[in-house]
């Protein structure tokens, strides 16, 4: 137990079936975002920080198997199996738009510029959608080999990212062409990829494996082999020097990026791990689970001190005071939620 963090982690509640994606806004004036994704077709939005329930979005008919947030964290977008994406006021919770599909929608992401939405899903089409003219056809872009998984901007939205549900590999589209023009070759499915903050890795977990690639030249930097199969995998934002992945057995583990070297395990989640994220500022991170919850834990600064007080204590740190007594101070009123759900509560407790 010496080398490894044992934390606390803040557990939300409020989804009543699997969380299936995560996602943080940047850092903005008014803090930073939580935004998740779930089965129970209600994507919701937490403050980052403490995971304190803001809103529900509700209009979605199917699960919802993605979400997003734009970098000023003010609209927000779902992918879904009711065949749509659809398009949030992030402040008001209203439904902006609803663009409709011929098949499953399992991806989406707003582009940096904020202008465009990329959906992609069972039709094996990426489809970029003008949102200043939200009723305007889509562009579509050569068609995907397989079913899409996973999609994501890079290159200041000169390149897009997808990787599919029934193959291996990510493929690189250029955005001005349209045309794959790149795969990066991987043995088993593209569960997850990660553009890293600074643009420098794409982060990738296929099977039992976590690759890092350069985002510039395409190269393969960094394979390690997981303890099990991992469904999720992320790269710390701020230093770079850890990553976290989460799947099959329940954890979430923290490795060392350079070595590979696992240094920490978090153990909490009552099934498997569907997704993990670093918070923009990399001082936590949160798990989404088949067990219908949020867990955001403290990354905590790496000396002996915090080692030991987070391993047995009982002595948290002064960030987990500050957002535990809030929280506490919130749990009367979360009973009260499980039953009629007021629009002003906080979803939140501490495990």
């Amino acid at each position: 137990m010496d080398k490894k963090k044992v934390v606390a982690p803040l557990v939300c509640h409020g989804h009543s079936r699997p969380v299936v994606d995560v996602f943080y806004s940047p850092i903005t004036p008014d803090g930073f975002f939580l935004v998740s994704a779930s089965k129970d077709s209600t994507p919701m939005l937490r403050n980052g920080e403490t995971g304190d329930w803001i809103g529900t979005f509700q209009g979605h008919k199917g699960a919802v198997w993605s979400c997003c947030l734009d970098k000023h964290a003010l609209r927000a977008a779902s992918a879904s199996a009711d065949f749509s994406a659809k398009l949030w006021d992030a402040l008001t919770g209203d439904e902006l738009h609803s663009f409709e599909h011929k098949h499953i929608v399992r991806a989406c992401a707003f582009s940096e510029d904020t202008h465009l939405l990329l959906t992609g899903g069972m039709e094996k089409v990426l489809r970029i959608f003008d949102l200043n003219r939200p009723d305007a056809p889509p562009r579509e872009i050569e068609k995907s080999p397989g079913s899409v998984r996973t999609i994501a901007w890079l290159h200041s939205d000169q390149t897009i990212l997808g990787s599919c549900t029934d193959m291996g590999g990510v493929r690189l589209w250029d955005v001005r062409t349209g045309t794959i023009v790149r795969t990066l070759e991987t043995k088993s499915s593209v569960t997850s990829a990660e553009v890293s903050q600074d643009g420098r890795y794409i982060t990738t977990a296929d099977g039992s494996t976590v690759k890092f690639w350069d985002a510039n030249h395409f190269g393969l930097v960094k394979s390690y082999n997981m303890p099990c199969v991992v469904e999720s995998a992320s790269l710390e934002p701020k230093y770079g020097n850890k990553f976290i992945a989460g799947g099959e057995d329940m954890w979430i583990r923290v490795f060392d990026f350079h070595t590979g070297a696992e240094v920490g395990c978090n153990k909490g989640h009552h099934g498997p791990v569907h997704c993990v994220r670093f918070s923009p500022g990399g001082e936590s991170y949160a798990s989404g689970s088949e067990d219908g919850t949020i867990r955001i834990w403290q990354t905590g600064p790496s000396n002996n001190t915090e080692q030991e007080t987070s391993a047995g204590a009982n002595v948290p740190t002064q960030d987990v005071k500050n957002a535990m007594h809030d929280v506490i101070h919130q749990i009367e009123n979360v009973h009260i939620a499980e039953e009629d759900k007021p629009t002003n509560q906080k979803a939140t407790e501490a495990d």
